[in-house]
């Protein structure tokens, strides 16, 4: 009995040694068939100017928001006003609104700051042709930081905004209106 306690413990022990000694971590390494990453990827001169189109596009919509963000925080809190003179809780749709407000005077000097980008638009020529690839390369990727700026700066609020106006409406649906009969 002695001598097949000590071989199961003795087989334990290996069996203990033998799983401590296993990686929990895999580890590989590049092979030779392995091609190698490219640092930055480098696009073809249609390419190019497909993405700057649409990025001029994408600032101009975002200037034309700007343009109209006075009047349309001011009329979000006029319905707030209203509803609250109504007796209704705002209280939602107010923190958001002041947050997307507060978002907006952040995200302005950014907007501002990629307009030298679209003055200088290096790389390119005025109908947006690619006349450096390297330099228009580098354009196309400052306008990207810009827009990933933009959109951190933001945060969200637009969309938090949008659903807590949805959210508020749900909870409090409008009357239906009286139709006028024709009697």
């Amino acid at each position: 009995m002695k001598m097949l306690f000590r071989k199961t413990v003795l087989i334990a022990l290996v069996a203990a040694l033998g799983v401590a000694s296993l990686p929990f971590v895999s580890v590989s390494a590049a092979g030779a068939y392995d091609p190698p990453v490219p640092e930055e990827k480098q696009l073809s001169n249609e390419r190019l100017e497909r993405v700057w189109a649409r990025q001029l596009r994408i600032y101009e919509r975002m200037g034309k928001r700007f343009d109209r963000e006075d009047e349309f925080i001011a009329r979000v809190q006029k319905l707030i006003d209203r509803a609250k003179a109504n007796g209704k809780d705002v209280s939602a749709v107010q923190t958001a609104l002041d947050a997307f407000e507060a978002a907006l005077k952040d995200a302005h000097p950014i907007y501002e700051s990629a307009k030298g980008i679209v003055n200088s638009h290096q790389g390119f020529d005025e109908n947006g042709k690619v006349t450096d690839a390297a330099r228009a390369q580098e354009t196309v990727n400052a306008m990207r930081a810009k827009f990933k700026e933009f959109k951190d700066a933001m945060g969200g609020t637009g969309r938090a905004l949008h659903e807590a106006i949805r959210d508020f409406r749900e909870a409090n649906p409008r009357p239906p209106r009286a139709t006028p009969t024709g009697e």
